[in-house]
């Protein structure tokens, strides 16, 4: 089969597409790619970045959609099935493995570039939002890099769970973006922290969830209201900030890891438990990852690239069939 495989870890420009064997196994279901979503993780792998560092070569990809074609007769679904999964490496190819718990039955409404955008970025948002956060109906979020891959998700999942949303984006096309999948207000970066107080009556906002980093870090902080909570999703803008934690004191406010996946692998059932509490948003249309661009296998360094420039509105997919 086709794949893309990282062969030098450089960033995008070290992958290369070619033959490689067939996934193997008895006890994973085997899936016919029709969409492949990319992630940031995904990128950082081409660098060698990434806490899971796998041999060379190797092909990344660790969310699909697609039928299934062979499955264990215990795993919940059958050959032929339309079907989403974590398979942490190797999606990036005509057929990609996961194991069966980490499955699930793709709803009729939701289409395959839609649904290989769907799990690391929507379950991320879900675990930081719901469980993390503790996101209350009514409560205010501030998102940053709102018209990425985790910020869509976040816009969503949030206005899911009853809360007001503001996002903060680069670009007046960006803004738009954020708007169109239900953001209340979106504000630009210059300036951020005095904006959303003013859009909240100077009391600050409840949640902010940045996947960014950096120098914004300290005026997220600033833009708390008593008891708020700053979420750490990650990093994308490659620096990570520090805190003086007096802020935290004098404020009543909190800064609160995000490690989903962390989480996710080391808490069994925890993936099927977040897809019962989407799948109902799923079917009503209130979550639906938006999908800015769809690449041919053999453009999936330039996939990646599109997340390296930060140039992507929503989410990033391939399609191994094209």
């Amino acid at each position: 089969m086709r794949a893309a495989q990282v062969v030098r870890l450089v960033g995008p420009s070290g992958i290369e597409v070619g033959e490689v064997g067939e996934p193997v196994g008895d006890d994973r279901v085997v899936i016919e790619v029709h969409a492949a979503g990319v992630t940031f993780p995904d990128l950082l792998q081409t660098r060698g970045e990434y806490q899971f560092k796998p041999a060379l070569p190797f092909t990344p990809g660790s969310q699909v959609a697609g039928v299934v074609r062979r499955a264990p007769a215990d795993s919940g679904v059958s050959p032929g099935q339309r079907v989403v999964a974590l398979c942490g490496l190797g999606g990036f190819a005509e057929l990609a493995a996961a194991s069966p718990a980490n499955v699930f039955a793709l709803p009729d409404n939701v289409d395959a570039a839609a649904g290989a955008a769907l799990l690391v970025n929507t379950l991320t948002a879900e675990f930081a939002l719901h469980r993390r956060a503790r996101l209350q109906p009514g409560e205010t979020v501030l998102v940053h890099g709102a018209a990425g891959g985790v910020g869509t998700a976040s816009i969503q999942v949030a206005k899911a769970l009853g809360a007001r949303v503001i996002a903060v984006t680069s670009t007046a096309g960006k803004a738009a973006v954020a708007r169109r999948l239900g953001a209340d207000e979106a504000i630009p970066v210059e300036g951020f922290k005095d904006a959303a107080r003013a859009l909240t009556g100077g009391r600050g906002v409840d949640v902010v969830l940045d996947p960014v980093g950096g120098e914004r870090f300290t005026d997220s902080l600033r833009s708390l209201a008593p008891e708020g909570r700053v979420l750490v999703v990650g990093f994308a803008a490659g620096e990570i900030p520090t805190v003086k934690v007096n802020r935290l004191l004098l404020g009543n406010t909190s800064v609160v890891g995000v490690a989903w996946g962390e989480y996710s692998f080391t808490h069994p059932g925890f993936l099927a438990e977040q897809w019962q509490r989407i799948t109902p948003h799923l079917a009503s249309g209130a979550i639906a990852p938006p999908v800015g661009a769809v690449y041919a296998l053999a453009e999936t360094a330039e996939a990646l690239a599109e997340l390296d420039g930060r140039r992507a509105l929503g989410n990033v997919v391939i399609d191994p069939r094209r």
